[in-house]
């Protein structure tokens, strides 16, 4: 079995004491706001959401703390493993999958409803992190070295686009081309693989989107690239969505007196526009509290990853960063009309069990590199080394 050289607390204890609980005050300060703002656009009760994501947070806080006592090598024992089962859930969710508002993205398991693309966000890191831990740096570039990566990306990314799911798609994309890229990819094959989708794009633009989107993605790029096209029509819940987080102004209209949000003008208040409900009600101080909040959750976790010796843990922190980072920027970006309309939660303010609980366990990986920042694990491993 593989030898750690690790300094690092071997007891319960001294693994508390060295939580960085700067890190786990931010995430429930993030928890607290989503549970108010679920209270708020239940209309003042904790049901039917607040209750349940209160239950939710707290489940995951404590998760969270216990995966972060686990040492280095158990996570990267099960990196490949976990890899596959969420690949297979995946397939799962084409064969019995559950559809919701024409989406088909959930898995029944008898009392419980998962959700398995929001899990293959972490599995993937997983496998890349592993899968870079153990390569020799001079193949990081070659073709050989590359094509493993891609397989890794692209199998789950085909599966999660066809529910269908861009947001999680673009998601996936976006964590594993952070990984290969923190691996030490070289910057020349950067600029060569960038040149070639420039022109791709060009093609695209050549040919025509119509001929290779369908016809809702077409009308949603419509939308985002023309305010007045379809006003009462597909642009209408980006355009309320704009009134509301202006409607707040500078310091918002009150707890509970949002008027914007409690009117019915926008769907899925509860998730996907969730920050709207709070730039309304707590106006632009309260928007610009929740980005800073975030802000240093994504600070403490690359200062993380910087400190980390292990190039798994590295990688894996960077990996799960660039994961949440992109559920901000997209959501954000989103409501603001910055970004076309895709459907991505706020993370911990939106409400959803397995995004929560998924967000959550990241962030316990996060924390455990943190303890054991100075575990030097070889390359090469065993599967279960």
């Amino acid at each position: 079995m593989a030898v750690f050289r690790e300094t690092v607390p071997r007891d319960l204890q001294g693994k508390l004491m060295e939580l960085n609980w700067t890190l786990v005050l931010l995430l429930i300060l993030l928890g607290l706001a989503g549970i108010g703002m679920l209270y708020s656009v239940g209309g003042g009760s904790w049901s039917p959401w607040a209750l349940n994501h209160t239950i939710r947070l707290g489940v995951g806080l404590a998760a969270m703390v216990v995966i972060a006592m686990f040492p280095p090598r158990f996570w990267m024992g099960v990196s490949y493993p976990a890899y596959v089962v969420a690949l297979l859930l995946l397939v799962l969710v084409e064969v019995m999958g559950v559809s919701i508002n024409g989406a088909q993205r959930w898995v029944d398991l008898g009392p419980i409803r998962i959700q398995p693309s929001e899990i293959m966000k972490l599995a993937i890191v997983f496998a890349l992190a592993r899968y870079y831990h153990d390569l020799p740096s001079e193949k990081v570039t070659s073709i050989s070295g590359l094509l493993p990566p891609l397989m890794i990306i692209g199998a789950p990314a085909i599966l999660v686009l066809g529910q269908p799911d861009l947001g999680t798609t673009l998601l996936l994309a976006a964590t594993g081309v952070a990984v290969i890229f923190m691996a030490g990819l070289s910057w020349w094959f950067i600029l060569v693989v960038g040149a070639i989708g420039l022109i791709g794009m060009v093609g695209i633009g050549l040919y025509g989107l119509e001929n290779i989107l369908a016809d809702y993605q077409m009308d949603r790029v419509r939308a985002f690239t023309n305010p007045d096209f379809d006003p009462l029509g597909i642009n209408y819940h980006p355009n309320q969505a704009v009134i509301t987080l202006g409607s707040g102004g500078m310091t918002g209209k009150g707890f509970l007196e949002g008027t914007q949000s409690k009117l019915g003008y926008l769907p899925e208040m509860q998730t996907d526009y969730i920050f709207t409900a709070l730039g309304e009600e707590f106006g632009f101080v309260g928007g610009i509290a929740i980005l800073a909040i975030n802000a240093l959750i994504m600070a403490q976790a690359v200062a993380i990853a910087i400190s980390c010796k292990s190039p798994f843990l590295r990688l894996l922190t960077i990996g799960i960063t660039t994961t949440y980072a992109s559920y901000v920027f997209i959501n954000i970006g989103m409501v603001s009309r910055l970004l076309p309309v895709v459907g991505v939660p706020l993370p911990l303010i939106s409400y959803g069990g397995t995004v929560v609980l998924a967000v959550l366990a990241g962030f316990g990986l996060i924390l455990g590199a943190h303890i054991h920042r100075n575990a030097e694990p070889p390359r090469g491993a065993g599967l279960f080394g």
